[in-house]
C-alpha cells in the first residue's frame, strides 16, 4: 500500500545525491567530457586507464571503473560501453553496482497478480 510513496521517497533522495556529486566533479575531465556515442580509446585519452574493465553481465558489453577525487571527496564513477565498443552509460556508482541496478530492473515486480483486486 506504502510501496509508491516508498519508491518516490527513495528515488527523490538517490537523484539529490546524484545532483550533488555531478556537482562536486562536473569539472573533472571525465565527467565534463565524456559522451554518448564515444569509443574506449576517447576516453581513456580523456580519463586515462581506468582502474578495472569488467565484461557486463545484464547487457552485452563493457564497463570502466574510475574513482574521482577532489580535495576532501572521492567517489566511484563508471563509464560503460554497448558491444560496439561506445558509450551508453556513465554514472556515479562501479560497474558492479551499475550491473546489479539493471539486474533489478529487469526482475519482474514481485507483486504481479495475486488475489489483491487488480480488477480484472
Amino acid at each position: 500500500m506504502y510501496t509508491p510513496i516508498l519508491a518516490l521517497i527513495v528515488i527523490l533522495l538517490a537523484a539529490s545525491g546524484c545532483s550533488t556529486d555531478a556537482d562536486i566533479y562536473r569539472d573533472l575531465p571525465l565527467v565534463a567530457k565524456v559522451e554518448t556515442g564515444m569509443s574506449k580509446e576517447q576516453v581513456q585519452r580523456i580519463g586515462g586507464m581506468p582502474l578495472s574493465v569488467t565484461t557486463r553481465t545484464v547487457v552485452p558489453g563493457t564497463c570502466f571503473d574510475y574513482i574521482l577525487t577532489k580535495p576532501g571527496h572521492q567517489h566511484a564513477y563508471n563509464v560503460s560501453f554497448d558491444s560496439a565498443e561506445k558509450v551508453d552509460h556513465t554514472s556515479f556508482m562501479t560497474c558492479t553496482q551499475w550491473s546489479h541496478a539493471q539486474e533489478q530492473a529487469r526482475e519482474p515486480p514481485s507483486n504481479v497478480g495475486g488475489i489483491s483486486g487488480s480488477g480484472y
